[in-house]
């Protein structure tokens, strides 16, 4: 054994701490929160299908008005801006673009994320609240 002291920081819970860590992690269940969401929609869809004038459908679509429906549509805004952007951050820094600042990248897709789902929460909670869409 030297005297010289061991490098532990990226040892065990030291890789939780990096951005890139918690980015990936993120990543990864954003998508998977979309690919539950699509198999979802595609359920709900395909019940157009049944009964003479889509009943089925419309008993499905009246539950997506109540605010418990609308704040999971929240929930899919966030999932769909961060991973979209995230991507393109990827995209990025596969294509050696911002390489060297990839934090700085990281936090301004975030501040992105946040602003788009600012505005999104906005027309979701006033029809929360009033019942009707911002424009109406």
């Amino acid at each position: 054994m030297s005297g010289k002291p061991r490098e532990t920081a990226n040892v065990g819970a030291g890789l939780w701490k990096a951005t890139g860590m918690w980015a990936w992690l993120l990543f990864r269940i954003s998508g998977l929160v979309l690919v539950f969401y699509l198999g979802a929609h595609i359920i709900i869809i395909s019940t157009g299908q049944f009964g003479a004038d889509g009943e089925a459908l419309n008993g499905f679509m009246k539950t997506f008005d109540h605010p418990v429906a609308v704040l999971l549509d929240l929930a899919l805004v966030v999932a769909v801006l961060y991973h979209a952007l995230n991507g393109v951050r990827i995209i990025l820094m596969d294509f050696g673009v911002g390489v060297q600042r990839h934090k700085i990248i990281f936090w301004s897709a975030m501040a992105v994320v946040v602003i788009c789902f600012a505005i999104f929460a906005w027309v979701a909670l006033t029809y929360i609240v009033t019942g009707e869409g911002v424009t109406s």
